[in-house]
C-alpha cells in the first residue's frame, strides 16, 4: 500500500510539471499582447515596452520558463495585473463556487447513474435495459452547452420554476449542476450496467442464488462490491474532468466559479490567473485520482496485499 501511494505521488509530480509546462506554452502562443490589452489602444509604444519589461515578457522564452518553474516550486503564482491582486488569491476566491457545483453534480451523477446501471445490469436485455441504454446514449450525444440552454428554456423561461443564472439560493444551483451531471450520469450508468451484468454471471453469484438468497440480496450483498471497482476508477477521473468541464457550464449560467474566471482571464491575457487556475485544477485531479486508488484498494483486497 505504501509503495502504491509513493508511486502515485511521483506520477502526480510528473503530471503537475507537465500541466505547468503545457499551460505556460499555450498562453504564450495565444494571439494578443498582454501589455497592449492592459494599457488599452491609446497607450504609447514606450508605455507598452515598459509594462512588458515589468511583466518579464521581454526576456527570452527559456528564461521566462525557468523563472516560472522556480516561482511555482516556491508556491509563488505571481500577481494579476488585470485584477491588481495575487493571482492564486483570485483563483481561491472563486474555488468554493466551483466546488459547490462539482460536488452537487457528482452526487447527482453517482446516485442516478448507479441506480440506472444496476437496474439495467441486473436484467440484461430487458425493457429497462434497452430504455436505460437508449437514454444514456442520448445524454452522451448532446453537447453540454445545448443541454444547459434547453434546461433554461424549459424550467426557467417556460415553466418559471428555477432561476436561469446567478447565485444566492439553492435553486440557483439546480440547473447548472444537472447540466454538468447529465453526461456523467450516462458514463456511470453504462459502466455500472456492464460491470453488474458481467458480475451477475460469475460462479459465486450462482452459488449465492443456490443458497436461496433473493435477487436483491445477491445484487447488493455479493455483486455490487466487485461491480463498483471500475466505477470508482472512472468516478475519480471524471470528477476532475467535471472541474475542467465547468468552464462551459459556468459561463452558460453566469456561475462565478473558476470556469468563468479563466474565460475572463484569457480575454484579458492575464497569464498568471490562467496558469494558477490550471495548476490548481491539475492538483485537484491528482488528489482525486489518489483517493480513488485508495478506495479501490479498500474494495479489492488483492491490491492491499499486493496480489495484483
Amino acid at each position: 500500500m505504501i509503495r502504491m501511494i509513493v508511486h502515485r505521488l511521483l506520477i502526480g509530480v510528473f503530471v503537475m510539471w507537465g500541466a505547468a509546462s503545457l499551460i505556460f506554452l499555450i498562453v504564450r502562443a495565444a494571439p494578443g499582447d498582454p501589455a497592449t490589452v492592459l494599457l488599452g489602444p491609446d497607450a504609447t509604444r514606450s508605455q507598452i515596452d515598459q509594462l512588458r519589461s515589468s511583466l518579464g515578457l521581454d526576456r527570452p522564452l527559456g528564461a521566462q520558463y525557468l523563472s516560472y518553474l522556480g516561482d511555482v516550486c516556491r508556491l509563488d503564482f505571481g500577481q494579476s495585473h488585470w485584477l491588481g491582486r495575487s493571482a492564486m488569491g483570485a483563483v481561491l476566491d472563486r474555488l468554493p463556487a466551483t466546488i459547490d457545483l462539482t460536488v452537487t453534480a457528482t452526487v447527482i451523477a453517482v446516485v442516478v447513474g448507479l441506480t440506472l446501471g444496476m437496474l439495467a445490469g441486473a436484467r440484461p436485455g430487458s425493457l429497462v435495459d434497452r430504455v436505460v441504454s437508449a437514454c444514456t446514449i442520448a445524454l452522451q450525444s448532446f453537447p453540454t452547452f445545448w443541454i444547459g440552454i434547453m434546461l433554461v428554456l424549459v424550467f426557467a423561461l417556460t415553466l418559471r420554476l428555477l432561476p436561469s443564472s446567478g447565485v444566492g439560493t439553492p435553486q440557483h444551483l439546480v440547473l447548472p449542476a444537472v447540466t454538468l451531471a447529465f453526461p456523467f450520469v450516462a458514463i456511470i450508468a453504462r459502466l455500472t450496467r456492464t460491470s453488474v451484468a458481467e458480475t451477475m454471471g460469475e460462479s459465486y453469484i450462482q452459488t449465492a442464488r443456490s443458497k436461496g438468497l433473493t435477487e436483491r440480496q445477491v445484487l447488493f450483498g455479493h455483486a455490487l462490491r466487485n461491480s463498483l471497482i471500475p466505477v470508482v476508477t472512472v468516478v475519480g477521473v471524471q470528477v476532475g474532468a467535471l472541474v475542467g468541464g465547468a468552464v462551459i457550464v459556468e459561463n452558460v449560467f453566469a456561475w462565478p466559479g473558476l470556469g468563468s474566471l479563466v474565460v475572463e482571464a484569457v480575454a484579458n491575457r492575464d497569464y498568471t490567473v490562467v496558469q494558477g487556475a490550471t495548476l490548481l485544477i491539475a492538483g485537484i485531479v491528482v488528489v482525486l485520482n489518489l483517493l480513488a486508488d485508495l478506495l479501490i484498494a479498500q474494495l479489492d483486497p488483492r491490491i492491499r496485499t499486493g496480489a495484483v
